[in-house]
């Protein structure tokens, strides 16, 4: 038994370890360490609202916030973990902005989830999606959705492949768990996505995770990543936090197993889950990239609305 509560979810054979308790997890939200920072205002910037015009291959990449992330091709438009409230349950209000507002995003066709904790999948942002989008939801988290009236919910365990169109989409492991209320422990999986388009561009979302080394498995299996948006904060106390949240320095080191080109961290700076001072993520990741000479890769520092643009590749064998 965990919290008085029994293991009843139905993937509670897929932790690897115990999550932290829900009071662990309030104790320490909201950035109560010594020295706390605000985040600084200058490193997000929203959107306008206007973005690039995509030529043949090209895939764009905006950071909405926190893990919430918009991709586009020129044949399909992507929103993944969509989080777009002002707060979420048990968190302070955000402390940055969206990087665009909900009504100027282009026509999206399709939602990834990694799994259900507010901060990932946000209730009140569903409600403003049409309801005959296609949502792909880890297993157990389709009832969810149908519930709310969509129409098109794909639910995938790790390793299961979807196709939207010619862009696929393959659901892989991560080290967390999941659970909204107080009996739904462990109820629907969690996982990150790998999306390659048809013009060979391979882009990885971690969800949220702890390290492990189902890092390398993925590197090994979709090899030549090009940018892999990992999970940055919400890591303190190490002692804790540590088995389900990277810290930055086990983002650098999941970067160099997956093999991506570049390394993007997001999960920080929106909403103080923890206790480490708001910036602090950024700063921490930088001196291990340093530290550790890059290996030939990319760390690509994003602020909240900016946009980046990957060119056209030939297609993986």
């Amino acid at each position: 038994m965990m919290w008085g509560v029994p293991y009843r979810g139905r993937f509670v054979e897929r932790l690897e370890s115990s999550p932290p308790r829900p009071w662990e997890v309030l104790r320490y939200r909201g950035g109560t360490s010594p020295g706390r920072t605000e985040l600084d205002r200058r490193l997000v910037p929203r959107c306008d609202g206007r973005l690039p015009e995509l030529g043949p291959g090209e895939v764009s990449l905006t950071w909405i916030g926190h893990a919430t992330f918009l991709l586009r091709t020129p044949e399909l438009c992507l929103l993944i973990d969509p989080v777009w409230s002002a707060r979420i349950p048990f968190v302070r209000p955000r402390l940055s902005p969206p990087g665009m507002a909900f009504d100027a995003l282009p026509p999206v066709d399709a939602v990834l989830i990694s799994h259900d904790h507010y901060d990932h999948l946000d209730a009140a942002t569903v409600r403003r999606l049409p309801r005959d989008i296609t949502v792909l939801v880890p297993l157990g988290l389709g009832h969810w959705f149908t519930r709310r009236g969509f129409t098109d919910v794909r639910e995938a365990d790790w390793w299961d492949v979807t196709l939207l169109g010619t862009t696929r989409c393959d659901f892989v492991p991560a080290r967390h768990w999941s659970r909204r209320g107080v009996w739904d422990f462990c109820r629907s999986l969690w996982g990150g996505w790998v999306v390659t388009t048809a013009h060979g561009r391979r882009l990885y979302h971690a969800g949220d995770t702890g390290y492990g080394p189902f890092f390398a498995e993925i590197g090994r299996r979709f090899p030549e990543i090009d940018t892999a948006l990992l999970p940055i904060g919400a890591y303190h106390p190490v002692e804790v936090m540590r088995t389900v949240h990277l810290t930055p320095e086990d983002a650098v080191r999941a970067a160099r197993d997956l093999g991506a080109r570049e390394l993007v961290g997001m999960h920080w700076g929106t909403f103080a889950l923890t206790g480490e001072p708001v910036a602090q993520p950024m700063e921490r990741l930088r001196r291990e990239w340093s530290a550790a000479g890059g290996r030939g890769q990319r760390l690509r520092e994003v602020a909240v609305g900016q946009t980046w643009v990957l060119s056209a590749r030939s297609a993986p064998e």
